[in-house]
């Protein structure tokens, strides 16, 4: 009888221990984060991207992690094609079994992994690619954005550039998603503020293929009062350098998406047009708490100075954490739930993931580029609220498609 009970209890001890150290291994699981992007192709902004990323990796973790299990980061290259990107996506989910997907840069491929994620009901958190349609004409219920739009961004630019009062305005732009969207909101909402405008000249340039020379002389020979310009990283310094040989920007207003981005403006050196109106961040002059708090952190990790793309790692990270913690889980649809009107303090401060179109209300610096001692920087600077330049919740969510 005394061998029996001695056995049932030390089956029943064994039992106990075994749940105690299965549980324990649950809880150190780590949470995979499957990140996808164009590494190879567009290093000036992804490899501060990735140590943004890192940096929030390192901070969560050495708290705790979120909801008691570690971050784990892994990142895959999409060669800058949105048929490697699905196909790096399918691995992520299927071979290294990932919690989440996010990442992307280029626009066509955001839409192409937005769309898996859609098909394969993942999560996915677009960190970076611009285009409305990712949250508008093709949002889906799996996928949300962080960085502000191509509609935003200009629509932080547009109140400025109709006080230039200028009539004849020149476009050129990368010939893609991003490019054409944006220059599509820029002649919205300046034909609604300014129905005379004329849009006098038009250059589509093939990404990373500029003809610099032809098309500078192209704009040139239209005689623009006022030039729009989207054009980024090396097509943006070709553009940059051939126009102030041939003068193409004397006397002509220039508004520029992105070009106060350290990433592009940087490279630039002496080179820097001066007074062109520009989104950006110039990481040198905000001082706000939170913003020297993440500052500190990385010049203290890294020995470098933060690009816009730390910016933008950092805050994805921060953000699938503060969604994690808010549903309890990394099932999807409780992140879905968990990310519709979720608050996440970032280094620009607070930021809504708006339910309605899943956009967050990240904003952007306007300001003009000025060259201080052979360097271009952003002078007389101010950062426009995301929620500021969105169209109400209820419009933006009729442009989705219905459920």
């Amino acid at each position: 009888m005394f061998r029996i009970i001695f056995r049932w209890a030390a089956a029943s001890s064994l039992a106990f221990l075994t749940l105690v150290v299965s549980a324990v291994g649950w809880a150190q699981t780590p949470i995979r984060i499957g990140e996808i992007n164009s590494y190879k192709a567009l290093p000036a902004f992804l490899e501060p991207y990735k140590l943004g990323m890192e940096l929030a990796v390192d901070q969560i973790n050495a708290k705790g992690g979120v909801i008691g299990r570690p971050l784990e980061l892994i990142t895959r290259d999409d060669s800058a094609t949105p048929g490697d990107a699905v196909r790096v996506a399918q691995a992520l989910v299927t071979r290294d079994r990932v919690d989440v997907l996010a990442g992307t840069f280029l626009s066509h491929i955001g839409l192409a992994v937005s769309d898996f994620a859609r098909q394969r009901k993942v999560f996915f958190l677009a960190s970076e690619p611009l285009t409305d349609k990712l949250v508008w004409e093709q949002g889906n219920e799996y996928t949300f954005r962080l960085r502000p739009s191509t509609y935003m961004q200009v629509a932080m630019l547009v109140p400025e550039a109709v006080a230039m009062n200028k009539k004849r305005w020149a476009l050129v732009y990368p010939n893609y998603e991003y490019g054409q969207s944006g220059v599509e909101t820029f002649k919205q909402l300046m034909r609604q503020a300014q129905p005379d405008i004329e849009f006098v000249a038009e250059q589509a340039t093939p990404l990373n293929k500029i003809d610099a020379g032809s098309v500078t002389q192209a704009l040139a020979d239209a005689k623009p009062d006022a030039i729009f310009n989207m054009l980024f990283a090396a097509d943006l310094a070709k553009f940059v350098r051939e126009g102030n040989t041939r003068g193409l920007f004397d006397g002509v207003e220039v508004v520029s998406l992105l070009t106060g981005e350290p990433e592009y403006l940087d490279p630039l050196k002496n080179e820097t047009p001066e007074g062109w109106l520009v989104t950006g961040y110039p990481w040198y002059g905000i001082d706000t708490p939170e913003h020297q708090a993440f500052l500190k952190a990385y010049q203290d990790k890294f020995n470098d100075y933060p690009r816009l793309g730390s910016i933008v790692g950092y805050s994805t990270i921060v953000s699938l954490a503060a969604g994690i913690e808010k549903a309890g889980s990394v099932d999807t649809d409780k992140l879905i739930q968990a990310f519709k009107g979720l608050k996440v303090q970032t280094p620009f401060g607070e930021i809504i993931y708006r339910a309605q179109d899943h956009q967050s209300t990240m904003g952007s610096f306007v300001g003009r580029t000025k060259l201080v001692d052979g360097q271009g920087v952003m002078d007389g600077f101010r950062y426009v609220d995301g929620a500021a330049v969105l169209p109400p919740g209820s419009e933006a969510a009729a442009k989705r498609p219905k459920p």
